[in-house]
C-alpha cells in the first residue's frame, strides 16, 4: 500500500467521523465504495484501522474516540481545538482540488501572491526554541528591502495573511511582519529570553487586526447596522467582544471593545451606509471627516 494511499485513507476516516459515528463495518463499507469510486485500494483490517487511529492522533492531533456501548468510533467536535478545526478545513479544501488535475473549468481561484506560508515551519520552530532569526523584509512603501534580526515571539492570522510577531532587535520594539513580505529567512542557535508576562493572546485581545493599539486602553465601540448587513454580522462577528444591545426590524445594534486603531477604522468604513457609528464621539468625528474628504474627491 503506497503511502498516497494511506494518506488519503486517514482523510476520508475523518470525514466520515466528522459526518456521524460509526461503526467499523460502516467505515469498511465507505472505504471500499471509495476505493471503486478513486481506484485505489483502501480496504483495511481492524488492526490496520487502529494504527490509523493512532497516526491521525499523533500526526494531525484529531482523537479519534469509540462509544462501546453504541459499539461506534466518533471524533468529539466540541472538544476539538481551532488548530483542528484548522486541519478539518485543510483537509476539505485538499480533497475538493486533489479530485482531478482537470479543474480549472469548475473553480476560479483568486489572484494574488502568495501567503508566505512556505516559513510558516521554520517559525513555528523557530518561536518554540526561543531562538534568533534573521530576514530580508520589504514594506510596501520602500523601495528595497532590509534585513532584520529579530526575537520571534508569535504567529498572527488575519484576513487570509499570516503575520509573525517579533522583537526587533534593530531598535527593541516589539512588530508585526507580514509573512508574503518576508524572504531569505535564517534560523540562528543564539537563544533569547522571552519575556515572562508576554501572552500573544493578551496581547491581540482588544485589537483588530494587527496594528498596535493607539489609546492607552480598549474603548467601547456602538455600531448600527442595517437588519441585511446585521444578518451577516451575526454570523460573521466584527470581534469575539461582540455584544448584541439591539435586534429588531430596523437595526441590529451590537458592542465591541477595541482600541481605535487605523484596521479597526477600515472595516468600519468599509461597511459604507449599512453602519452608522453610535459610539465613541471620537470615531464619529474621524469617519465624517473622511466621508467629506471622500465626497470632495467627486465634486
Amino acid at each position: 500500500m503506497s503511502k498516497r494511499e494511506s494518506i488519503i485513507r486517514y482523510f476520508l476516516i475523518i470525514k466520515k467521523l466528522r459526518q456521524q459515528a460509526a461503526t467499523f463495518s460502516e467505515i469498511s463499507d465507505y472505504l471500499n465504495r471509495e476505493s471503486e469510486l478513486q481506484g485505489y485500494n483502501f480496504t483495511i483490517s481492524k488492526r490496520t484501522f487502529q494504527r490509523d487511529m493512532e497516526d491521525i492522533g499523533s500526526i494531525y492531533n484529531i482523537d479519534i474516540k469509540y462509544d462501546f456501548s453504541r459499539k461506534q468510533y466518533f471524533i468529539d467536535l466540541d472538544q476539538q481545538t481551532e488548530i483542528s478545526n484548522r486541519i478539518f478545513e485543510a483537509f476539505d479544501i485538499f480533497n475538493a482540488l486533489n479530485t482531478s488535475e482537470q479543474i480549472g473549468s469548475y473553480i476560479h481561484f483568486e489572484n494574488r501572491r502568495s501567503q508566505g506560508t512556505e516559513n510558516l515551519y521554520s517559525l513555528l520552530l523557530a518561536i518554540k526554541r526561543n531562538v534568533q532569526i534573521k530576514f530580508s523584509y520589504h514594506k510596501f512603501w520602500e523601495n528595497k528591502s532590509s534585513l532584520r534580526t529579530v526575537e520571534p515571539f508569535a504567529l498572527k492570522e488575519f484576513k487570509n495573511r499570516w503575520y509573525l510577531l517579533a522583537n526587533d532587535l534593530g531598535d527593541k520594539k516589539i512588530k508585526t511582519f507580514a509573512l508574503d513580505r518576508l524572504s531569505e529567512l535564517e534560523v540562528f542557535n543564539h537563544k533569547f529570553q522571552r519575556p515572562t508576562n508576554f501572552n500573544v493572546n493578551d496581547y491581540f485581545k482588544h485589537c483588530f487586526g494587527i496594528i498596535s493599539p493607539n489609546t492607552p486602553e480598549p474603548l467601547e465601540v456602538v455600531l448600527s447596522f442595517n437588519p441585511l448587513q446585521g444578518n451577516y454580522i451575526k454570523t460573521l462577528p466584527i470581534h469575539e467582544s461582540q455584544v448584541v444591545l439591539i435586534d429588531n426590524e430596523q437595526e441590529l445594534r451590537i458592542k465591541i471593545i477595541l482600541y481605535l486603531t487605523h484596521d479597526l477604522f477600515m472595516e468600519i468604513l468599509s461597511f459604507g451606509d449599512n453602519v452608522k457609528i453610535i459610539e465613541p464621539p471620537s470615531l464619529i468625528t474621524k469617519i465624517s471627516e473622511t466621508s467629506k474628504r471622500i465626497l470632495e474627491l467627486y465634486s
